[in-house]
């Protein structure tokens, strides 16, 4: 059974957020072209706020990641679109695998205003003895826009 280690990221206290199980040989962002022979744009930014204390993940390939959730409000449509269940925002699944991105996620705290930038992730990865999927946004950059009031 191959087991993946969880951490809160140095800095942080509270709860364990799910941890973002890995494909050991890490993202890509590479794919084939568009059929059309277009080329395809694989690139996200997202401007809202941490849902809870980053996770460290080390993942059995040696590799350690820092997973974390922000949450962005819907766009206008997309919440016409779901008007039934009332939900207004959504919350998005994210990792930082270079090690600068990793020290200075960790110090992110709930709350907080950021902006990450970066590209949606497909991963597969076993658990449980099943093939699984996780979509993501992988990020390539990171900044606070502004920090909560301390706890």
């Amino acid at each position: 059974m191959t087991r993946t280690k969880k951490r809160p990221a140095a800095g942080t206290t509270g709860r364990r957020s799910k941890p973002a199980p890995a494909d050991p040989a890490g993202p890509s962002r590479s794919g084939p072209p568009a059929e059309d022979g277009e080329s395809g744009v694989n690139d996200v930014r997202l401007l809202g706020r941490m849902t809870s204390v980053p996770v460290v993940v080390d993942l059995p390939s040696g590799d350690v990641l820092v997973s974390f959730r922000v949450s962005v409000p819907r766009s206008p449509g997309s919440a016409r679109a779901s008007s039934t269940s009332g939900q207004r925002v959504d919350s998005i699944p994210c990792s930082a695998w270079s090690p600068a991105l990793r020290r200075r996620i960790a110090g992110w705290r709930p709350g907080d205003t950021v902006e990450v930038s970066g590209a949606v992730c497909c991963r597969f990865y076993q658990a449980g003895g099943a093939t699984r999927s996780r979509v993501e946004v992988v990020v390539s950059s990171a900044r606070i826009i502004r920090r909560s009031p301390a706890a």
